[in-house]
């Protein structure tokens, strides 16, 4: 039973699109159901993957529809299924956006060996970094599976695994790290790089978790306590105050983008890095990764 106050401009305008194909009639019930998973996929992704399955009775053939039943599936443990909607979403769309959960979803149904042949025969360079960097945590958990935890850190030793920055993918990845060098017996390590991705957490927020843009008001926000204050530079002006005097000029707001290896501007690596300092957390540059991936 779908909402009356669900409507087809619920759904992004890109699925929309895929559903042009369609009756009006039927691509309309099939946006509103498409619509109503994405909106109980977090609180209810049972009833979520029942709207994805009414979906995809009226529209099979369709990549998003097959997506989303396969982004569902995997929320309420169905990896079998999964992987099934996630080889269709594939071979229909001929796109790799879902590459890490079909990864993670072989890990579910048992079959670690598969899933990094999977991940392997993916051409990393030409992924969004987004699904990149996702993808690289699901061959590490691949890795630890197999009981491979030297091989599992390899796989994380990427060069958007920034200590001293605050990507959208921040938190996932240094929380990844933190996990795997606990498995290692490196505890002191691994709460060092637990304590990043909880800074990261905070210095990004959410708002803009889907965004591939960062903005630096987001950053700047970060309320500094007394002791921060003190620790400002001789001049008596802190690390985000270039970034601070732009917003108050008509110049456009300057942006952290998520293209690896993508530097973030001087003003988001100063806060961030006067950020871990004041946690006690200065000391990264040992145990950052090479430029480039191991792998």
């Amino acid at each position: 039973m779908l909402p009356a106050d669900v409507t087809p401009q619920d759904l992004a305008s890109a699925a929309r699109n895929e559903l042009k194909t369609l009756s009006k009639e039927n691509a309309e019930q099939v946006a509103r159901h498409l619509a109503m998973a994405a909106r109980l996929i977090d609180d209810d992704p049972e009833l979520a993957h029942q709207h994805a399955l009414a979906a995809s009775r009226s529209a099979g053939r369709i990549a998003v529809v097959r997506e989303t039943v396969a982004i569902t599936a995997y929320a309420i443990g169905d990896f079998a299924l999964a992987v099934r909607e996630l080889r269709t979403f594939r071979r229909i769309s001929g796109r790799d956006d879902q590459i890490a959960l079909l990864v993670d979803s072989e890990r579910g149904v048992g079959r670690p060996d598969r899933a990094l042949e999977v991940g392997r025969a993916v051409d990393r360079t030409a992924l969004p970094v987004e699904v990149r960097v996702e993808l690289a945590i699901a061959m590490s958990g691949a890795r630890l599976d197999l009981g491979e935890n030297e091989r599992a850190l390899q796989e994380l030793d990427i060069p958007e695994l920034d200590p001293d920055r605050a990507f959208s993918w921040s938190p996932g990845l240094f929380a990844a790290r933190a996990a795997v060098l606990e498995e290692l017996g490196r505890l002191d390590e691994a709460a060092q790089w637990q304590r990043r991705a909880e800074i990261a957490e905070d210095v990004i927020g959410t708002r803009d978790a889907d965004s591939e843009t960062l903005l630096i008001e987001e950053i700047d926000e970060v309320e500094l306590d007394d002791d921060e204050i003190d620790d400002l530079d001789p001049d008596g002006e802190d690390a985000v105050a270039p970034a601070a005097a732009e917003s108050e000029s008509d110049a456009e707001p300057e942006l952290a983008t998520e293209i690896a290896p993508a530097p973030a501007p001087a003003s988001v690596q100063d806060e961030v890095d006067e950020t871990l300092a004041e946690a006690g957390i200065d000391d990264a540059a040992g145990d950052a990764p090479d430029a480039e991936s191991t792998r």
